[in-house]
């Protein structure tokens, strides 16, 4: 799309993620998966609704709101964060949903429902760095509502952003309720190891399900491997399109070892940049590209769990890796990952996964991830959508 074809307007976004939503998911999934409905239906689709907000992202433990005017959209802020320290006020503490939040003024690229560009990244990038139960807004947030709203803030400084070219200027808002959140050390009786959602370089962005289809493989095919913890995909997932610390990843989720990657599809042929990091000191323990025929992407899957396997033999001796049983047919692997990706996007994705999912059953009936995912996608509808229009 050329530039003069994108439509850009200003918008306030805020961003908001759950606390150690590995770790509630971990004690309770069924219970997690429940409570964050309920606290959507009766958090914040009201508050929202009541500062002109509209939801244009959610993911299994975030939501990303777009707001007109940046006064709505700190004061929508502060009042979740409030609701939610109400709502986790009769709880136990390994039981309460606890949010970060982050909120900035900036220019951003619309493409559909969606939102992109750098307003948004700050946004995003903000709320990984909030405190548990805190805020943080940006300069131009600040700007604008200064003398407008009755709390306290607090200057951070211009701070460096990844992936942003300008130092950001950064303020902690005062005011909303303290939160205590016990610190998880990193898992220590098994190694442990996060998949990031691998970055899509490929011409066509509409490759992107190509790329988190070849992440999700991976986190299923090195949960088989034993005496080796794999951070769900649910968790990992979460930092999808976020500009994201390595050490930070790893500490949210108790993990030692991180891996990331990138993808480049491009007609018969796949490229994959992939890199093995141990969080403790930021080193590379491998790092390595692999360029294949399409239609060796099974086994290209495999050579990389087994390359993983390898560098991690000093704390993994004598590992044993099962085989996977895929599908045969290309075709019902494409159809499988298109489907799979949009099993949790949003309502509207959700209803066009299952026809995908069910095309890839009629091409190869002895699919079990594909009827897997077929199961999952009508699971989300019912947790996250069920009230949806």
């Amino acid at each position: 799309m050329t530039d003069e074809h994108i439509q850009r307007r200003l918008a306030a976004v805020m961003a908001a993620d759950v606390v150690g939503y590995s770790r509630l998911m971990e004690t309770d999934e069924a219970g997690t998966l429940a409570a964050l409905k309920s606290r959507r239906k009766q958090v914040l689709q009201p508050l929202v609704a009541r500062h002109h907000g509209r939801v244009f992202k959610v993911t299994g433990d975030g939501v990303m709101v777009e707001f007109a005017s940046a006064v709505n959209a700190l004061q929508c802020a502060i009042d979740v964060q409030h609701a939610m320290a109400a709502a986790n006020a009769a709880l136990p503490e390994k039981l309460r949903i606890v949010l970060r939040i982050g909120v900035n003024l900036g220019d951003v690229m619309v493409e559909g429902s969606d939102l992109y560009g750098d307003g948004v990244n700050i946004a995003a990038r903000l709320e990984t760095t909030a405190e548990p139960g805190g805020i943080l807004i940006s300069g131009t947030i600040y700007d604008h509502v200064r003398n407008k709203i009755e709390v306290g803030f607090e200057d951070l400084g211009a701070q460096a952003v990844k992936n942003i070219a300008l130092p950001v200027r950064i303020y902690r808002v005062s005011g909303t309720p303290p939160v205590v959140i016990s610190t998880f050390k990193t898992i220590a009786d098994k190694p442990s190891i996060a998949v990031l959602p691998f970055t899509n370089m490929s011409s066509d962005p509409e490759q992107e399900y190509f790329a988190d289809g070849l992440a999700e493989d991976l986190i299923t095919d090195l949960s088989k491997v034993p005496g080796l913890l794999v951070i769900a995909r649910n968790s990992t997932f979460a930092y999808k399109g976020r500009s994201v610390d390595v050490r930070s990843v790893a500490r949210d989720l108790r993990v030692r070892y991180v891996l990331e990657g990138s993808v480049r599809r491009e007609k018969a042929r796949v490229r994959i940049n992939a890199q093995l990091i141990d969080a403790t000191d930021s080193s590379h323990l491998w790092a390595d590209r692999f360029d294949r025929d399409l239609a060796d992407v099974f086994l290209l899957q495999d050579e990389v769990v087994h390359t993983i396997v390898s560098a991690l033999s000093g704390v993994l001796p004598g590992a044993v890796i099962f085989s996977t049983r895929r599908t045969a047919s290309l075709e019902a692997y494409d159809l499988f990952v298109r489907g799979r990706v949009l099993v949790i996007q949003s309502p509207e994705s959700n209803r066009a996964a299952p026809p995908l999912l069910e095309r890839a059953i009629e091409l190869d009936p002895g699919f079990a991830d594909a009827h897997a995912w077929l199961s999952m996608s009508h699971h989300f509808a019912w947790a996250y959508w069920l009230d949806a229009p």
